[in-house]
C-alpha cells in the first residue's frame, strides 16, 4: 500500500487512477477537498477496496501519524499543494500554509513512522516529493533548458513555496536520512485539469462564447507535459531512481501560450465548430501577470539514461486527446464551475 496526498487534485487523481490499473496495489488517498479537488475524477474506484479516500489536512499531524499506523504504506507520495500562480500573487498566505508548512509536517509524521519500521520495511520506503520546474525561475528565449542541478530563482509566491518545500525534502533526507526522491515537472494537461489554468480555461470558455484571455503578448513558452505521461515517470523514478536524487520531467514540447490557444481553437474548429465563426476571434489579450516568468524548458536526460523512461505523447497527440476528453465530459466541467470559481475568474481577470 502507498499513501497520496492530494490525490483528488487534477494530477494526483490521474496517478491515483494510472497507479491502481497500472499495478493494482492499494493506496490511501488523503486530501482536503479544496476548491481543486474533486471526488468526481475518482468515480470509477468508488466500491473499490483498493481506494481508501481520506478527507483530512496534511498540515493534521495527528491525522497523518493515525494514517500512517493504521495503514502501514510502504511509500508517501506528496503530490498535495497550492499551485495556481495567480492565486498566490492574490493570497500567498493559502500557499505558505500547504505547500511549507504542510510539507514540513508530513516530513515529520513520514520520519517519526519510517525510523520505527523493521530493518526490510525501512530500507525499502521512499518519499516522493512531487515538485515543479516553476522553482527555476525564467529562461531567456536561448539558454539550456533546466537540469536537475539548475539554480533555484522563484519570481512567485507560488513557487518560492515550492522551492522552500524542495529545500525541506533535501534537507530531511541529509540530516535524518529519510529516503526521499524529488521529481520537478513541466507544466502538466489533460483530464480533469480546473478550468483556470491556460488550456482547460481556453476549451471551456470557447465552447461557452466568452473572451479567451491571453496575458500580454502570449509568448511565455512553456514545456507541455501530457499528465498520464508524468504519471508513467513517477512510478519510474519512486521504483527505480536513487535516494536523494531530483529528476526532470518534461515533455519535450515548448510551446507559446498564444500558439496554444490557437490549437485549442483550431482544434475545437474541426471537433465542435461554432455557428458564430471560428474560435480564435474570442482570443482577447490582456495585462500581464506581475513577475510573469517567460520561459520554461526541461532538459529530461537524466531520466531517460538513468531510468528509461521518455514521454509517449507529443503535443499533437495529447492536445487533441485533452480536447476530446473536455467535449466528452461536460458534466464534470458544469459541476466544478462552482459560484466559487466564477467570483475567482471575476477577479482575476475583470480588471485586466
Amino acid at each position: 500500500m502507498i499513501l497520496v496526498t492530494g490525490g483528488a487534485g487534477f494530477i494526483g487523481s490521474n496517478f491515483v487512477l494510472d497507479w491502481i490499473a497500472a499495478t493494482g496495489e492499494a493506496v490511501v488517498n488523503l486530501d482536503l477537498l479544496t476548491y481543486a479537488g474533486n471526488l468526481r475524477n475518482l468515480a470509477s474506484l468508488r466500491g473499490n477496496a483498493r481506494h481508501v479516500f481520506v478527507q483530512g489536512d496534511i498540515c493534521d499531524r495527528n491525522l497523518v501519524d493515525r494514517l500512517l499506523a493504521a495503514h502501514r504504506p510502504r511509500a508517501v507520495l506528496h503530490f498535495a499543494a497550492e499551485s495556481h500562480v495567480d492565486r498566490s500573487i492574490h493570497g500567498p498566505g493559502a500557499f505558505m500554509r500547504t505547500n511549507v508548512e504542510g510539507t514540513f509536517a508530513l516530513l515529520e509524521a513520514t520520519r517519526a513512522y519510517w525510523s520505527a519500521l523493521p530493518g526490510g520495511a525501512k530500507a525499502g520506503f521512499r518519499f516522493h516529493h512531487v515538485s515543479t520546474d516553476e522553482v527555476y525561475g525564467s529562461l531567456t528565449p536561448d539558454a539550456p533548458a533546466f537540469t536537475e542541478s539548475h539554480a533555484y530563482e522563484p519570481n512567485s509566491p507560488y513557487s518560492a513555496s515550492k522551492a522552500a518545500s524542495d529545500h525541506l525534502v533535501r534537507a530531511w533526507h541529509h540530516t535524518y536520512g529519510l529516503p526521499v526522491i524529488t521529481t520537478n515537472c513541466s507544466n502538466n494537461y489533460g483530464p480533469y485539469h480546473f478550468p483556470e489554468k491556460l488550456i482547460p480555461l481556453m476549451i471551456v470558455n470557447a465552447l461557452a462564447g466568452k473572451p479567451l484571455p491571453v496575458y500580454g503578448d502570449g509568448r511565455q513558452i512553456r514545456d507541455w507535459l501530457y499528465v498520464t505521461d508524468h504519471c508513467s515517470a513517477i512510478r519510474a523514478v519512486l521504483e527505480r531512481g536513487r535516494l536523494g536524487e531530483t529528476y526532470t520531467i518534461g515533455g519535450g514540447n515548448e510551446q507559446a501560450n498564444i500558439d496554444i490557444v490557437h490549437r485549442v481553437a483550431a482544434l475545437l474548429d474541426e471537433l465542435q465548430p461554432s455557428a458564430a465563426g471560428p474560435y480564435a476571434r474570442l482570443i482577447t489579450h490582456v495585462a500581464d501577470r506581475p513577475g510573469h516568468d517567460r520561459r520554461y524548458a526541461i532538459d529530461a536526460q537524466k531520466i531517460e539514461r538513468e531510468l528509461g523512461w521518455r514521454p509517449t505523447e507529443t503535443f499533437e497527440t495529447g492536445i487533441r486527446k485533452t480536447v476530446q476528453w473536455y467535449l466528452a465530459n461536460t458534466d464534470w466541467v458544469a459541476d466544478v464551475q462552482s459560484g466559487g470559481y466564477r467570483d475567482w475568474l471575476a477577479t482575476n481577470y475583470a480588471a485586466r
